[in-house]
């Protein structure tokens, strides 16, 4: 692994796996585009993926905290960076952990790797808004909040394999 190749693989995998939950897809034919590359949205659905999934690793069933306690997470904010591109039939590695928690928001950070070759291939960020069935803001129940307390202080790969300031 290169541990200073800047975007070339993700650094993070140095840190703990309890850091970031990874799940596991495989390309399919119908995310990419003329070109062969997967169409720049459907990293966007990865990250769902992976967010959904984190969740359900550390206890939260999403369904249930929509039905019965009327609490929804809204994205409010999303960005990507795109560093290589994907192809059909790749296995990817959907590396996902909340970087911040606060009472009615919440923070998630992705990272998208090649899982064979670990070749980080895009990073992004979602903000989620807690809201209620009508769209307004509410606080998290409480008995949710114990599975987004996390530390803040984690880097991820893209902040640490970023060239120096000058």
């Amino acid at each position: 692994m290169c541990a200073c190749g800047w975007g070339r693989h993700s650094d993070t995998l140095l840190f703990p796996m309890t850091e970031f939950f990874d799940t596991i897809v495989r390309v399919r034919y119908a995310e990419t585009d003329q070109m062969g590359f997967v169409y720049y949205g459907n990293y966007y659905v990865y990250f769902e993926v992976g967010r959904v999934e984190y969740m359900r690793h550390h206890g939260v069933d999403y369904k249930q905290m929509e039905l019965q306690d009327d609490s929804f997470i809204v994205v409010a904010e999303s960005k990507c960076r795109y560093i290589h591109p994907a192809r059909y039939d790749d296995p990817l590695r959907i590396r996902t952990r909340v970087a911040e928690f606060k009472r009615r928001t919440i923070r998630f950070l992705y990272e998208v790797l090649h899982d064979e070759t670990r070749e980080l291939l895009a990073t992004g960020e979602t903000v989620h808004v807690v809201c209620d069935s009508h769209g307004k803001p509410k606080t998290l129940p409480e008995k949710y909040r114990r599975f987004f307390d996390v530390q803040a202080d984690v880097q991820t790969a893209a902040e640490i394999s970023a060239p120096p300031a000058q």
